[in-house]
């Protein structure tokens, strides 16, 4: 059986007076790639977004329910806490442009204030481009700045400043929209390795994606938790119509 590391119970989200998401209740299976699909304007990214308690950063928005990390409610622990467990990777690439590769990895550490050894931070720097499968790409020119990377791979390394804190849990908000064909499938090839080592949960607009990479596909519409479950079953064998519409192209 499936042990689960977020369990949501009745979150909801608002921006301003506009309730966004509508009492969802889900638990996400760990060291499993869930993916969270839908049409635009559903929810998908404020879902993510709720997760490692960014959502409240917008002004007027706000969360009730819970959102329990390992049994804990995170909406009662430090954010900054919260988002050590939980990293994140946004849709667009954005390595810090002034940094080197090197300081872009560690950038959290440096954030923070967190002291480490030189030995450490090397350590923790080839570690993370590893996972990100980059560091063959990198390793002999860390010291130059991270913005001159391709697309691609300043989403690894990206991947990589986020993995450097050791999360729990790893966010992706249309990881690879981006990106060309060849960097996205490199990508794909990244998260399907990373999830033996952290739990991933994945927004994308690509159904094929979804089908391709993940073990679980919640299905979100006009801010409801319509379906839930194995992808293999949800694709094949939908138990919703609205969710056996979006996945035959009807809308959305």
């Amino acid at each position: 059986m499936e042990s689960n590391i977020i369990t949501t119970r009745r979150l909801r989200a608002y921006y301003g007076f506009d309730l966004i998401l509508k009492d969802i209740d889900i638990s996400i299976p760990r060291n499993r790639i869930t993916a969270i699909i839908g049409p635009s304007g559903c929810g998908k990214t404020t879902l993510l977004r709720c997760f490692n308690r960014l959502h409240e950063l917008t002004p007027g928005a706000k969360i009730e329910g819970k959102i329990l990390l390992e049994g804990n409610d995170i909406l009662k622990l430090n954010p900054i806490e919260v988002r050590r467990k939980i990293g994140m990777v946004f849709q667009k690439p954005n390595p810090f442009p002034n940094m080197s590769i090197y300081d872009n990895v560690i950038a959290g550490y440096k954030l923070n204030g967190t002291k480490q050894s030189k030995e450490k931070l090397d350590e923790i720097v080839e570690s993370s481009l590893k996972k990100a499968g980059l560091w063959n790409e990198v390793k002999d020119s860390l010291y130059k700045k991270g913005i001159y990377l391709s697309g691609g791979q300043q989403q690894r390394l990206c991947i990589a400043r986020a993995l450097a804190m050791n999360p729990e849990v790893l966010l992706l908000d249309e990881p690879t929209s981006a990106l060309d064909p060849k960097s996205s499938a490199y990508i794909e090839e990244v998260l399907v390795e990373l999830k033996k080592t952290v739990t991933i949960i994945i927004v994308t607009h690509n159904i094929a994606q979804a089908g391709r990479i993940s073990d679980y596909t919640a299905f979100l519409y006009l801010g409801r938790l319509i379906e839930f479950g194995p992808t293999e079953k949800v694709f094949t064998a939908p138990k919703n119509l609205q969710t056996e519409r979006y996945l035959s192209g009807k809308f959305g």
